[in-house]
């Protein structure tokens, strides 16, 4: 019987991110775990392994691919209103016990995840490029599974779709190295990190190290990246007003125009007993954010239920510049340089230079490619 570890590891190739060691051992530097591999074992995330003294990585299969609305990520101020060609597979660093994605994310951790080998379809890094073209994506986002742990494989799609004239992101758990990061930085224009807690016991629980997340936020904005932030506000868990005052401060002392989205939580996994965020709560969290001193601050999740986090205003004069509901645009008023037409001041972010051509009003939900 195949299993869908013998169907992943025929799915590899020698990785690039790692260091050899003595005694067939190897050093693996995708995510800040930093896995000591011993010849036929695993690293933490369960998809790379030592095979006679080198690092194996996923390659040549995708187990989602689909065109995304680049609101649903989410980035608010990444060419908004435009589409994301998004794909992953399978695996992660983490063991999140509310993972909104977990049959992809436990993949040979948890046996009740073995199902998502259905999902795994062969592909070449040309196939997804031409599959974002024929889209009419303009991004292309590695998501869905921790995308760290593939990254030799998101690169050989990204240097394609460069080359295509699309921007590449991430989103991620933001549990990075220095030298994935340097190793990404050709490639990426945005990367969105989800900041889970501030209490680094609870992170632990989780299979972190809260100061790898805080360091991957501060080291890809100091590289140029366009970062957003995302807080999944789960009940009983980071949903404190210390914590989330804690969680708005950081993010605003690394950057007062870092986007801050916090999510509402929605049972699931091994949380499926747990109460949904209730909207007062997100509303909260919205605040304290703008109390911390943060420009830009949006609810997610909850569509409808707070204009004023959703939509998109000018920081200077508070102009409506971008109208939301949920993954669908309204109303697109930013100029070509990205400016509020209005008192003419520049909105952090990366914006299409021909807002002529923003769609408006579309359905704002996932389209398969054919």
């Amino acid at each position: 019987m195949v299993t869908v570890a013998d169907q992943l590891d025929a799915m590899t190739r020698r990785g690039e991110l790692y260091e050899r060691l003595a005694d067939d051992a190897v050093r693996c530097y995708a995510c800040g775990h930093r896995c000591l591999i011993r010849a036929g074992r695993r690293g933490i995330c369960k998809v790379r392994f030592n095979q006679g003294g080198e690092l194996m990585a996923p390659w040549g299969y995708v187990a989602g691919l689909q065109v995304d609305p680049i609101e649903k990520k989410p980035y608010y101020h990444l060419l908004s209103g435009e589409d994301a060609l998004s794909f992953g597979m399978l695996g992660c660093d983490f063991h999140c016990m509310f993972c909104q994605n977990w049959l992809s994310s436990q993949t040979l951790r948890d046996p009740a995840s073995e199902s998502s080998g259905r999902y795994i379809r062969r592909i070449t890094p040309e196939e997804v490029v031409a599959y974002g073209v024929r889209g009419g994506a303009s991004v292309v986002a590695s998501t869905y599974n921790e995308p760290l742990i593939t990254s030799e494989w998101a690169v050989s799609i990204f240097e394609l779709a460069q080359a295509a004239g699309m921007k590449c992101v991430y989103v991620s758990n933001g549990n990075a190295t220095p030298e994935v990061l340097e190793y990404l930085r050709p490639y990426l224009t945005g990367y969105k990190i989800d900041l889970k807690t501030m209490q680094d016991r609870q992170y632990r629980r989780l299979g972190g190290v809260l100061q790898h997340v805080l360091d991957s936020i501060q080291r890809a904005h100091d590289l140029g990246l366009w970062v957003e932030v995302v807080t999944l506000v789960v009940p009983g868990f980071n949903d404190s007003t210390e914590e989330l005052m804690d969680t708005a401060r950081f993010v605003a002392s690394v950057s007062p125009d870092m986007p801050w989205h916090v999510s509402a939580f929605h049972p699931d996994y091994q949380m499926t007993d747990a109460p949904r965020t209730p909207a007062r709560t997100l509303l909260q969290a919205a605040e304290i954010g703008q109390e911390a001193g943060l420009r830009y601050v949006y609810t997610g999740n909850l569509p409808g239920s707070f204009p004023e986090y959703e939509h998109t205003y000018c920081h200077h004069c508070r102009a409506r510049l971008i109208e939301r509901y949920g993954y669908v645009i309204r109303a697109y008023h930013l100029t070509a340089e990205g400016k509020c037409p209005q008192c003419g001041a520049k909105i952090p972010g990366v914006w299409t230079d021909r807002p002529e051509q923003v769609r408006l009003g579309g359905p704002g939900f996932p389209r398969p490619v054919r």
